[in-house]
């Protein structure tokens, strides 16, 4: 079972991995994912262990640099539906912006916390086992540093048109898919209260979580 000390230092590395860096437009469309993956890990987490506020936890400057860097990388609408699960068709767009919202905040927090914890790691991205033509992969890497590697997987799917190029959708750390473990969670609120109480749940989360934070 992992505890929340390593899950959450892996989930940093979800944040970091996800990307940090170039600008969206400086992303070359046919770059491979595991090249992608390989390239964004690699400058976010020298950009962490560069500056001292990140790693104390300052929030804005992580929620800064999530919204510039990670972002646009991430299909994070179709993340957020997929950790909704069927209860997401039957909400409001008001009431999926406000799902989309908080559990941004709620995995920001997350990574908010593990960040600090940054110090040697580095991270090694295993060969990719997929075709040319193929839209749907999955690049599996280790976070190599102090103690065990954590295993940390990305599910990508390639983007066609305008923004072409690879979205990550779902994370794996240590064997849990992220998107299914809160969906999990997700599905007895619902049950229980609705989308608003899905909603309310997140927004108490998130407070208590800035609460204890520090």
């Amino acid at each position: 079972m992992m505890n929340r000390r390593t899950l959450g230092r892996a989930a940093l590395c979800a944040a970091a991995v996800a990307s940090l860096g170039l600008p969206l437009h400086a992303l070359a469309a046919d770059e491979a994912p595991d090249a992608l993956i390989r390239r964004l890990s690699t400058e976010v987490l020298n950009a962490v262990k560069g500056d001292k506020a990140i790693q104390g936890g300052d929030l804005g400057k992580i929620i800064a640099l999530v919204d510039k860097t990670v972002m646009p990388n991430v299909n994070f609408r179709r993340m957020t539906a997929a950790a909704v699960g069927p209860g997401w068709r039957q909400a409001t767009p008001e009431q999926q912006k406000r799902l989309q919202d908080e559990f941004k905040v709620l995995l920001v927090r997350t990574y908010a916390g593990a960040l600090a914890q940054v110090n040697d790691q580095t991270i090694q991205v295993k060969p990719l086992r997929a075709a040319p033509e193929d839209k749907d992969v999955l690049v599996r890497t280790e976070i190599v540093g102090r103690g065990d590697p954590i295993q940390l997987d990305y599910r990508l799917e390639k983007t066609p048109g305008d923004g072409a190029g690879w979205k990550i959708y779902n994370l794996n750390v240590l064997g849990v898919w992220l998107v299914e473990t809160y969906r999990g969670q997700f599905a007895q609120e619902i049950n229980a209260k609705g989308i608003d109480g899905l909603i309310d749940t997140l927004v108490a989360r998130n407070k208590a979580n800035a609460g204890a934070k520090g």
